[in-house]
């Protein structure tokens, strides 16, 4: 037992110094810090516009109860200035000069309600014209309020949003926003378990082979057996994942806190307010998600000495979790169909597809038990299966990228039992 923790503290310091993982969680972190502070970023890149300029117009009409009206809603914004004691060529000449940025004059149009025409200059805002937009918008809305004889309570009344309310009936029904939140986290779920499968996989496949190009097995052989081998990198390359994803997600959360509030990086996912059973559950699936596919690709990258010739090896497992996952993001929007529920129970789709269900349906406890219970058999069978192929595997070497060579992998591992 000491030699597996010995082992397991070996691979986890080896992966933890390469500079891949530093590099790589370096650069991840910092993407991190700048998503969740974009939002000050580009509010400071605003203010610091905002600072350094002022859109400068010309308001030139013979309505002078709709040029107070237009002054009333622009100047709300503290980005705008505006000029109204030009004639309408003397605007357009300062526009054309770079004095001003635009000029809008405001005539009377059809049904006597008022329209604008904007001349603008070198550099002009597409922002800045819209703004300008809605207020000529409420300008008119006035004017033929005022014609109708409307009052402004009345007015005020049409604008107001609708009052609306969504209430859930009966114990196994959700609200709209419940399951937004709930979608938001199956989908942040199962991303993390696609990632970290396509990532630790391919890791632990590559620790193995890098191995046996080394001859280093040879000499781990005559001390530790090789099963103990094949599980001390599982575990060891599961410390890594979990130093990494601590860091991903201690910067993150530190992030958001700082930066939390409505329209916050948690609700933007919909990830407000979550049932701590969802996420129960979602832990559960990512490590049995984790071991299976862990063993599977220990399992593969023992049966090749050469490094190159791993990523070819474990193609068929990449493929697995990218069909897993492509039917769990259309399973997302239709989590009760008959195919779902089908592949909910197949041991290499069940870790996605079965927490997809749970998350986004009331589904009967004795469906999670069963898939877990399958799932769990299978990994131990996987384990036991792959034990004796890695046993075997480990021993062979020269080319090798075939399926094949797995017979070959278990009648070395008989000779050696």
């Amino acid at each position: 037992m000491n030699k597996f923790f010995i082992m397991v503290v070996q691979t986890f310091k080896s992966r933890v110094k390469s500079k891949s993982f530093v590099i790589t969680t370096s650069v991840t972190l910092a993407l991190i810090l700048l998503l969740t502070n974009i939002q000050n970023i580009m509010e400071a890149f605003d203010q610091g516009d905002e600072e350094g300029q002022t859109t400068e117009i010309s308001v030139v009409s013979e309505e002078e109860e709709w040029v107070s009206l237009f002054e009333e809603q622009l100047l709300a914004d503290d980005s705008f200035s505006i000029e109204k004691d030009q004639s309408i060529d003397e605007a357009r000449a300062a526009v054309e000069e770079g004095e001003l940025n635009s000029a809008v004059e405001i005539k009377m149009g059809e049904a006597d309600l008022p329209e604008a025409v904007e001349y603008v200059g070198d550099g002009a805002s597409p922002a800045h014209s819209e703004s300008i937009q809605q207020a000529m918008q409420r300008v008119k809305m006035d004017a033929a309020a005022e014609k109708a004889e409307v009052d402004q309570e009345t007015i005020t009344a049409i604008n107001a949003p609708v009052a609306y309310e969504t209430i859930a009936l009966g114990d196994e029904a959700n609200t709209p926003e419940e399951m937004q939140q709930t979608q938001g986290l199956v989908y942040v779920m199962l991303f993390l378990l696609y990632l970290t499968v396509m990532m630790y996989g391919s890791m632990i496949a590559t620790e193995v082979a890098t191995e046996k190009s080394s001859r280093v097995m040879e000499i781990l052989i005559s001390s530790v057996s090789p099963v103990s081998q094949m599980f001390a990198k599982i575990t060891g390359i599961a410390l890594l994942g979990l130093l990494q994803f601590s860091l991903i997600l201690g910067v993150g959360y530190l992030g958001v806190q700082r930066n939390s509030g409505e329209g916050s990086f948690l609700e933007g996912f919909g990830l407000g307010d979550i049932e701590l059973s969802i996420i129960g559950y979602g832990i559960v699936f990512f490590i049995l998600g984790y071991f299976l596919y862990a063993t599977l690709a220990a399992t593969l990258g023992s049966l090749v000495s050469r490094l190159e010739d791993a990523q070819q090896m474990i193609a068929p497992m990449i493929y697995l979790i990218i069909i897993a996952f492509f039917i769990s993001v259309f399973g997302l929007n239709a989590p009760d169909t008959p195919f779902i529920t089908v592949t909910s129970y197949i041991p290499f789709f069940s870790p996605l597809i079965m927490f997809l269900r749970v998350g986004m349906l009331d589904i009967p406890a004795w469906e999670v038990v069963l898939s877990i219970g399958v799932l769990t058999a299978s990994i131990v069978l996987l384990a036991l299966i792959g034990a004796r192929i890695y046993k075997g595997g480990v021993l062979m070497y020269g080319k090798s990228s075939s399926l094949k060579d797995i017979k070959q992998a278990i009648q070395l591992s008989k000779k050696e039992g």
